[in-house]
C-alpha cells in the first residue's frame, strides 16, 4: 500500500498520473465514476482502492499512481457529482429565490447519492465543479449588501442545513426499515406515550404548545420553511435583501 506523503498536497494540482510510462489508461473522471457507482450501490463503506481498481480492471497498486490517498478519491467523487448541478448562466437577481433553488438541488443530489452526507465534511472541495458551484453562488449573492465573509457564511450555512436535514431524513428512513413493525405503529405508540406524559401536568409549557401547534407538514414543506428562515436571517442589517445593486467585491 502506498504511504502517506510527507507534505500536504492537492489532488487537483497533481498531473493525471505520476511516473513514467505510456499514456494513462484511465482519467480521473473514469476513476471517480467507478467509485461513485460503488458508493451509490453499496454505500461509502463499500468504496476501497481495491474495489475501485477491480471495477476499472486494473491492479490496486496501479490505481495509487493516479490517486495516492483515499481522501483524494473522496474529493474526486464529490466533484464528480457536483457536476450534476444545473446552474443557469445568469442569476435571476433575487438572491433568496436562487439560493433556495440551489438548496433544493443540493437536497435532491444528496438523495441520489446518500453517501455524500458521510464525506462532505471530511473532504475539501477544490475541484473544478465545486469551484464552479461556488462562483455561481457568489454571482447569485451579488445583490446582497454584505461583506464577502458573510456571503461565504451564508453559502456554508445553506449547505450545512441541507446536509444535516438529509442526513437526519436518511437515518430515520434507515431506522424504519429495520423495525419489525410499521412506522405508523411506532409513531402511534410514541405519540400516545408523549400525550400521557404531557397530560400529567408536569410539563405545562409543552402542553400549551401542543394544544395550539398545527399538524406538522410533510418533509418537503418543513425543508422549505427551514431554508427560507436561514436565508431570511441574512436579510437584516449588514445583509439587506436588495434585488439589485453592486457587489461589494466589485464584480459586475
Amino acid at each position: 500500500m502506498a504511504g502517506r506523503a510527507s507534505e500536504p498536497e492537492v489532488i487537483w494540482a497533481r498531473p493525471e498520473r505520476t511516473g513514467r510510462g505510456p499514456r494513462p489508461a484511465y482519467s480521473r473522471a473514469d476513476i471517480a465514476a467507478a467509485a461513485v457507482r460503488i458508493a451509490d450501490a453499496d454505500g461509502i463503506d463499500g468504496v476501497s482502492m481495491r474495489r475501485v481498481a477491480a471495477e476499472l480492471g486494473c491492479g490496486t497498486m496501479s490505481l495509487y499512481n493516479y490517486v495516492p490517498r483515499k481522501e483524494d478519491l473522496y474529493e474526486l467523487m464529490i466533484d464528480a457529482v457536483s457536476g450534476e448541478y444545473e446552474l443557469p448562466g445568469t442569476p435571476s437577481g433575487d438572491w433568496r429565490a436562487d439560493m433556495l433553488a440551489l438548496g433544493h438541488q443540493t437536497r435532491a443530489l444528496m438523495y441520489r447519492h446518500p453517501w455524500l452526507t458521510r464525506v462532505m465534511s471530511a473532504a475539501y472541495a477544490f475541484g473544478p465543479n465545486a469551484l464552479r458551484y461556488l462562483e455561481h453562488c457568489l454571482g447569485v449573492l451579488a445583490p446582497l449588501d454584505a461583506p464577502p465573509g458573510t456571503k461565504m457564511e451564508l453559502i456554508a450555512m445553506v449547505n450545512g442545513t441541507v446536509m444535516a436535514t438529509v442526513a437526519n431524513e436518511l437515518a430515520m428512513a434507515e431506522r424504519s426499515r429495520g423495525l419489525p413493525w410499521s412506522e405508523e405503529r411506532e409513531k402511534a405508540v410514541r405519540t400516545a406515550y408523549l400525550m400521557r406524559q404531557v397530560s400529567s401536568g408536569a410539563y405545562p409549557r409543552l402542553a400549551a404548545l401542543l394544544s395550539r401547534a398545527p399538524e406538522p407538514g410533510d418533509a418537503d414543506e418543513v425543508f422549505e420553511r427551514t431554508l427560507r428562515r436561514v436565508l431570511d436571517s441574512f436579510a437584516g442589517p449588514g445583509g439587506s435583501s436588495g434585488s439589485a445593486g453592486r457587489d461589494p467585491e466589485g464584480a459586475p
